[in-house]
């Protein structure tokens, strides 16, 4: 194999595999777009190489924790059409609500992140078994930081955005010329993930109960108040959905949200209104959420 500088030679008896995993989010779906059709990507996106790359035989996957948004599960047949290949649906059959009580009724956190764990890692490493993995990561060259990089010996990670330095704007570009697009949570959502993830910031949340009523209200089920200790389960910081979503609370973090998108559009005008979005929701808060969920 020449595909990869992380590709090394197959232990006897292993079955090699390429498998690419989605998260339902822009990078990682830019990804699997791209490596249908590598070689003429690069030529499109002035990629320069010194000789074409080989074509192989591309598992797609999706870790699924029951717990996504309908818009992922549209964008993700979307994708599966496209790609002219099934998405594999992986999921831990026992669910969320069974690791939350095996955790404590402890509600996942960027402390201690169990759901991405279990539902997501676990089912991915045991798809995979003892074959000799090559796992395609959806990490940008104008990014610095790592995807999910597991301890298995067999899996080994391969960088192509990285290696063919595709940019933020090269993904915007393949899904605009591909025609699927951003996935439609991305007017009001930054990232893929869970309904309920953590990691979202206050105007996310707010954007869920607006879009998504029945999927707020049970987020809001999963929380939890000790009578005893005053110890809160929420899961967004500093307070509970019932208390964020009051009228006079939501008007605020509305009018917060509205006063960063005019200033990012008078500070960055030529900006695409999605990357807008996230740099005002980045004022907030811009800690990285987890690469298999977010990419």
């Amino acid at each position: 194999m020449s595909n990869s500088n992380n590709q090394s030679k197959v232990l006897p008896n292993k079955k090699e595999r390429h498998i690419l995993s989605l998260s339902g989010g822009k990078d990682s779906s830019a990804l699997a777009i791209y490596m249908r059709d590598r070689n003429a990507w690069r030529q499109r996106l002035g990629k320069a190489a010194p000789t074409p790359v080989e074509k192989i035989e591309m598992e797609y996957v999706f870790c699924d924790t029951k717990e996504e948004l309908p818009e992922t599960y549209d964008y993700l047949s979307l994708l599966e059409a496209y790609l002219g290949k099934p998405i594999h649906r992986l999921s831990d059959e026992r669910g969320f609500q069974h690791w939350l009580k095996v955790y404590g009724n402890y509600l996942p956190s960027p402390n201690m992140r169990w759901c991405t764990r279990m539902l997501k890692l676990v089912p991915f490493e045991k798809y995979v078994g003892d074959d000799e993995v090559y796992s395609y990561v959806g990490i940008r060259a104008d990014e610095n930081r790592e995807g999910y990089i597991s301890h298995k010996i067999n899996i080994k990670p391969v960088f192509p955005f990285k290696e063919d330095s595709v940019t933020r704007e090269d993904v915007f570009r393949i899904l605009e010329e591909s025609g699927l697009n951003l996935p439609k949570y991305y007017e009001w959502r930054t990232r893929s993930g869970c309904y309920f993830c953590f990691f979202q910031r206050k105007a996310e949340w707010v954007g869920l109960m607006e879009n998504h009523p029945d999927l707020f209200e049970k987020a809001k089920a999963f929380e939890k108040i000790n009578e005893e200790t005053g110890e809160k389960y929420t899961w967004s910081q500093g307070e509970s959905l019932v208390q964020l979503s009051r009228a006079e609370r939501v008007e605020g973090i509305k009018a917060k949200q509205k006063k960063a998108l005019e200033l990012e559009k008078k500070s960055r005008p030529n900006l695409p209104l999605f990357e807008i979005l996230a740099e005002a929701l980045n004022e907030e808060n811009d800690e990285e959420g987890c690469a298999i969920c977010h990419l």
